[in-house]
């Protein structure tokens, strides 16, 4: 209602308690899908959904504070209205907010922890890099450029991304002959083909990013299907390794929960 008045805002809240309110998110999507198709209506506000508290940081409330389910609920809305974004570090956030508040018609959906994280671009980098929606961290791997990696290691949200790039850490040391490449997703719909989401990336830049028959260890911030459901038309899909959210013998500790 209050977007709808023309005004602009953020609305947030816990991961876990987002879910309250999916069903409201989910018509307020459904009733942008169609003004969308009436010439009159004048474009809105989009609303912008910021979730803080994510199940993967939570260092008294646990288990009951964990659930990232919003992102399967908004991955499956129409391409012309729904967006997600997992910026990885705050620069990263500044760019994707300045994005969100400008756009209209549209629910945005940001996911990154208020708890201090590492930052691992500065301020242009991270401009350009939520531009592309997902690009090559060249520093973080070992492969030249314009060569297939032996393996590539992607990641889409913050504590993922960091813990990604401490595994890459690990096999630079332990496995110095291994040639990785390090992608990061920051716009998790550029996963999808251009025909099915506006923000979707090409068949060519896909594979300039995943190779074309490489492995690819996908961390990622939710459940892993939210993933699968986004690569669902892409060659060789199954070459995706997705390790995400897992509710089966998550425990209360923060360390746990990574492990």
């Amino acid at each position: 209602g209050y977007v709808l008045t023309g005004r602009h805002g953020v609305f947030a809240t816990y991961e876990a308690f987002a879910m309250v309110s999916a069903s409201m998110l989910v018509q307020h999507a459904k009733w942008l899908e169609a003004a969308a198709d009436l010439p009159w209506r004048a474009p809105v506000a989009s609303l912008n959904v910021l979730l803080t508290s994510t199940c993967w940081r939570n260092d008294h409330n646990g288990f009951s504070h964990q659930g990232p389910g919003l992102i399967d609920i908004v991955i499956t809305k129409r391409g012309n209205v729904a967006r997600i974004y997992l910026p990885p570090d705050a620069n990263c956030l500044l760019a994707v907010a300045d994005h969100c508040l400008r756009s209209r018609d549209c629910v945005n959906l940001i996911v990154i922890d208020k708890q201090p994280q590492p930052q691992w671009l500065d301020a242009e980098a991270a401009r350009d890099h939520c531009r592309h929606g997902a690009s090559v961290w060249a520093w973080a791997g070992s492969t030249a450029t314009g060569d297939d990696p032996d393996v590539v290691l992607a990641s889409a949200g913050d504590t993922p991304t960091m813990e990604l790039l401490a595994a890459a850490d690990l096999l630079h040391q332990q496995v110095p002959e291994l040639s990785l490449r390090v992608v990061n997703v920051v716009d998790l719909m550029s996963l999808f083909t251009p025909d099915l989401h506006p923000h979707g990336m090409d068949a060519g830049r896909f594979v300039d990013l995943f190779t074309s028959e490489r492995d690819v260890v996908f961390a990622f911030h939710g459940y892993p299907s939210a993933v699968h459901h986004a690569l669902h038309g892409r060659p060789n899909a199954s070459r995706f390794h997705v390790r995400g959210y897992n509710e089966e013998g998550t425990t209360t500790t923060p360390f746990d929960m990574v492990v």
